[in-house]
């Protein structure tokens, strides 16, 4: 992918002042106590960032649109792997996708997504997620985006366990149509794969 504060008012109780003129004079003083403020009038960053997350989140589930996904291409970077190694992997990730979008009121892109596809081995490996890019607008009909994914994949080499994944986004699109890409980091060997994918908006 924050401290929480909360004030508390302590008042002491007031004693009301008899008018020596007035009739209540001669009775004791009465102790009248004012109620201590809530201890909910905490700073509007209680929900904060998390709330907004939390809506944005609520508002693409329940969105009526939908998209596909086509894995078209997955690059091993050259610098990172020997020619033997480079011949050895696939590079064609066939594979589908589906998921839910929407553009929020500033114009960016939100998502709900799942893919499988090939991986350099040959083995389907299954990923899913959720994605958001800044979206601006170059000229007439046109779009880049940037930005993040936070998803979940498995592989045929960990055993198909859960792996977390946090990896940027960047796509060009036009009208319904877009190319959309990420680069997953790695050492020597491992890892450092730009993998590209085609999406069609309903």
């Amino acid at each position: 992918m924050v401290a929480l504060s909360a004030a508390c008012l302590l008042t002491a109780p007031l004693v009301a002042k008899a008018d020596a003129s007035s009739p209540a004079a001669s009775s004791p003083a009465t102790a009248v106590s004012v109620a201590p403020a809530s201890a909910g009038t905490t700073s509007s960053t209680d929900s904060g960032w998390w709330q907004q997350v939390r809506n944005e989140a609520s508002q693409t589930w329940d969105s009526d649109r939908y998209e596909l996904y086509l894995p078209l291409h997955t690059w091993h970077n050259r610098r990172m792997y020997t020619a033997e190694k480079i011949a050895e992997y696939n590079e064609n990730p066939w594979g589908l996708g589906f998921g839910k979008y929407r553009y929020d009121d500033q114009g960016n892109w939100h998502a709900f997504y799942a893919m499988a596809f090939l991986d350099s081995h040959n083995r389907v490996e299954p990923i899913a997620g959720y994605g958001y890019e800044k979206i601006w607008h170059p000229a007439e009909g046109w779009r880049l985006g940037a930005g993040f994914t936070v998803a979940a994949t498995a592989r045929q080499d960990y055993g198909y366990y859960p792996l977390p994944l946090i990896l940027p986004l960047v796509s060009i699109e036009y009208g319904h149509f877009a190319l959309q890409t990420t680069y997953v980091p790695g050492s020597k060997g491992n890892g450092n794969v730009l993998f590209t994918w085609a999406r069609w908006q309903f």
